[in-house]
């Protein structure tokens, strides 16, 4: 069960990691063409920020953290079950 939701787990931080990615690359070019004078999409960006980007950014960390505390939860048990 625990490797199961281990997996999944890092299947959606993969995913997460990627769409973040995404959202500072679209953010850095729309600042880009903001400052030659082109509309790339800045305004919409930072529409976006509040409902999307920022809980995006929260699950990445919160979901690393989990991630973490099982992983050394597993070995505290694995170390004190062989010794």
């Amino acid at each position: 069960m625990k490797d199961k939701f281990l997996n999944w787990l890092n299947l959606v931080l993969v995913a997460d990691v990627f769409f973040v990615l995404f959202a500072f690359g679209w953010f850095a070019v729309a600042v880009i063409g903001k400052t030659v004078g082109v509309p790339l999409g800045l305004d919409l960006w930072h529409s976006l920020w509040q409902p999307v980007f920022n809980p995006a950014i929260g699950i990445l960390m919160a979901g690393a953290i989990i991630s973490g505390i099982i992983n050394w939860v597993s070995q505290k048990f694995i170390k004190t079950d062989n010794g």
